[in-house]
């Protein structure tokens, strides 16, 4: 099983161990992960699921697609290039240990 690291804006760290299938969102939701609200449940509507991938780990997912970075743009936080949607991070077993950084902004 996957296992997420969620990095919240203290430095905080929390793990969870996530099914291969699920999203980033819905790990962070389940958990009660801090800053992460996913106030439209993932269906891309609101950013109230952003994120900031870890530089090391932006290499894994697809780029963002066009209505990722037009719901970006409504984020209360900072965009920045590894800026993703977590709703939008589908996990799977090749994803194992990657970091995931909650804005200051949304926690």
């Amino acid at each position: 099983m996957p296992r997420i690291v969620y990095v919240l804006p203290d430095g905080t760290r929390r793990e969870v161990d996530a099914a291969a299938g699920t999203s980033v969102m819905k790990n962070a939701v389940l958990n009660d992960v801090p800053g992460i609200t996913a106030e439209c449940g993932g269906s891309l509507m609101c950013a109230t699921c952003h994120v900031y991938v870890d530089p090391a780990d932006a290499g894994r997912f697809p780029p963002r697609a066009d209505d990722e970075e037009e719901m970006l743009e409504v984020t209360e936080a900072e965009v920045r290039e590894t800026s993703r949607l977590s709703c939008q991070l589908t996990v799977d077993d090749t994803l194992d240990g990657i970091t995931v950084h909650v804005p200051e902004e949304d926690a």
